[in-house]
């Protein structure tokens, strides 16, 4: 028996995330939870509906005010007709009582329904606001966070603030307008008894905020652990091939109990300490009930209030307390709110990408001569060591320029400083003789094309999936598009042709089929600059012979840059850039390399 009741209590209380004590032994001044900012940042999009707003609050008035009148109609009942009355009068009492009622539920019914609709349109623009902010975001911010935690916040966060505007604002409000009615029309008819319902209120406060201050941490704490686990399984999910193939199952399984047991853990705990405020509440509320039911006895016999008078403030009592009672339950809620309104908002504070300067210019046409002069860059502006040191080169309009180099040398970087996802920390870097700086991102962006090594194909048609690259182009540019790449014939031959649905990632058709779509989708773009990360690695001779003929078709004409980890598959390359631990060792041609007898010459006779 014993063992039941603490068997609940094993789960260990969660660590939760502090500031540590500094060296002075003073604790660090926290930054405080800005709770009237994130309302109030709420509130700026619920303002939008305004009008509505205003009715919703009306109905909130009045259902309050006519909750009221209810117990009042009925202690007047009890003291004018308790020996008795006319049959009129009391049939207009009835009448009065019910259309209170009536009243209360009709307005209740119209403030719920238009609450819903509200909150849901203030839902949804926070959460395309987030979508369209994300798409703000700078590459970096993807490669520090995982997509999962990410997704949580667009999913579980948003939707912790819609529940609780659908329900607890309205409640909330409501409670404090019959808390404040109430209290009222108490003191109205009793000033002593008023003052001994008022014993409860400090032992409410301080029992609410010796809960409030472990559930706010925790409930954060959970949505956290929530968003952790979530990115754990998207990340799981997606490198199923590579989990099986190291049989890695258990360790993976093993991880997940972990992030599992951690939300069990904060998740138990939130919700049992937010279990003791009802528990609290109906205490106190029968505290209350035996006070007001005691004094008001002895009262009444002393002919200082009447017996209708003790009926009103007995049924007022639990209306003063309810609400109070309402309020500590819709706490947690608010505070489940507030924190998942709290990480949305943290996301949407964060800085998109480096704006372009006023006077950037939008690019008409692009030859594809690129210049790199002089260029250094660091992730991390702290480190001395940088990424890219002082690299220097030219490639002419129409030049396949070839980079290769060990793991880690700065191919990638290089490839991201050309694309603006970053911007040099010395140097420049000049497309056609203009400074990319002063080029608009989405213009610049808009005349290069990506075929990556694991190219993404997004949930539709693969008419949609190649249209992508340039969505005005009509059904006979696309299917063009797909023979120069050598795609056109397998589209065919699968069920429903150009219109068959693939689904997220492309899965269905082989990593092949995939390439050749990506290669149709780069030629639809019609590029000026061609970006190629190893776009034949993982395929079979067969299908690498199409794409290697879909490829030069691509990079006819256009400037190309090839990041090659094949050395073969570059000896065609008017220039070939040699990347070692950032800086450019060698550059030439693939014979002038091999004569040089330099490192590039190691790597592809080793």
């Amino acid at each position: 028996m014993f063992k039941t009741f603490t068997e609940p209590f094993r789960h260990e209380f969660p660590k939760l995330d502090r500031q540590q004590t500094s060296s002075n032994g003073r604790k660090p001044k926290a930054r405080a939870k800005d709770w009237s900012g994130t309302l109030g940042r709420i509130w700026r999009y619920l303002a939008l509906r305004k009008a509505k707003l205003t009715l919703v609050l009306l109905m909130v008035l009045c259902s309050s005010a006519l909750a009221l009148l209810g117990p009042y109609l009925v202690g007047v009942a009890v003291d004018d007709f308790l020996e008795g009355g006319e049959g009129t009068a009391w049939i207009l009492f009835l009448a009065g009582l019910g259309l209170s009622y009536v009243g209360f539920s009709l307005t209740s019914w119209l403030q719920n329904i238009w609450m819903i609709e509200i909150s849901q349109e203030t839902v949804y623009r926070m959460r395309l606001d987030l979508f369209r902010h994300l798409h703000q975001l700078p590459i970096p911010f993807y490669g520090k966070r995982q997509q999962g935690e990410i997704m949580s916040r667009l999913t579980n966060d948003i939707e912790n603030v819609s529940s609780t505007l659908n329900s607890s604002a309205i409640q909330i409000f409501s409670s404090v307008l019959t808390l404040v009615g109430t209290l009222i029309v108490m003191l109205y008819l009793s000033p002593l008894l008023t003052l001994l319902t008022f014993l409860i209120v400090p032992l409410m406060a301080l029992g609410m905020r010796w809960i409030s201050r472990r559930t706010g941490p925790l409930f954060k704490q959970r949505q956290k652990n929530l968003g952790d686990l979530n990115g754990y399984i998207e990340e799981t999910l997606s490198g199923q091939v590579i989990i099986q193939a190291f049989s890695q199952e258990q360790r993976v399984i093993s991880e997940f109990k972990e992030r599992n047991v951690a939300i069990r853990q904060s998740g138990f705990w939130a919700q049992t300490f937010s279990g003791f405020i009802p528990k609290l509440m109906n205490a106190l509320n029968n505290l209350s009930f035996a006070v007001v039911a005691g004094v008001g006895g002895i009262l009444a016999i002393r002919g200082a209030i009447t017996v209708g008078v003790i009926i009103v403030f007995v049924e007022y009592a639990r209306q003063f307390t309810r609400p109070l009672n309402d309020l500590a339950n819709q706490w947690n809620t608010l505070l489940s709110a507030i924190a998942g309104a709290e990480r949305v908002f943290e996301i949407m504070d964060e800085e998109v990408e480096e704006k372009h300067d006023t006077d950037a210019v939008k690019l008409d046409h692009v030859e594809g001569a690129v210049v790199f002069s002089g260029v250094s860059f660091s992730y991390d502006e702290d480190e001395a060591e940088e990424t890219l040191e002082d690299i220097s080169f030219e490639a002419k309009t129409g030049e396949m320029i070839a980079l290769v180099g060990p793991t880690g040398a700065g191919k990638t970087t290089l490839i991201q400083l050309l694309s603006q996802f970053y911007n040099p920390g010395q140097g420049t870097i000049t497309v056609d003789g203009r400074d990319i700086t002063t080029i608009r991102r989405e213009s610049l962006r808009s005349h290069m094309a990506f075929v990556l090594q694991d190219s993404f194909l997004f949930k539709g048609t693969i008419r949609e999936n190649i249209r992508f690259g340039r969505l005005d182009a009509t059904d006979e540019e696309v299917e063009e598009a797909s023979r120069l790449a050598n795609a056109h014939s397998f589209i065919k031959r699968l069920p429903g042709g150009y219109d068959k649905v693939l689904e997220t990632g492309g899965t269905g058709i082989s990593q092949g089929q995939k390439q050749l779509l990506a290669i149709a989708r780069a030629i639809l773009a019609n590029p000026s600059i061609l970006v190629l990360d190893e776009a034949t690695s993982s395929i079979d001779t067969v299908t690498e012979i199409k794409i290697q003929e879909g490829l030069e078709r691509l990079m006819k004409g256009r400037t190309s840059f090839v990041i090659a980890h094949r050395l073969n598959t570059i000896r065609q390359a008017d220039r070939i850039l040699v990347l070692k631990d950032g800086r450019l060792i060698e550059q030439g041609s693939h014979d002038e390399l091999l004569e040089q007898q330099g490192f590039y010459s190691g790597l592809y006779q080793g």
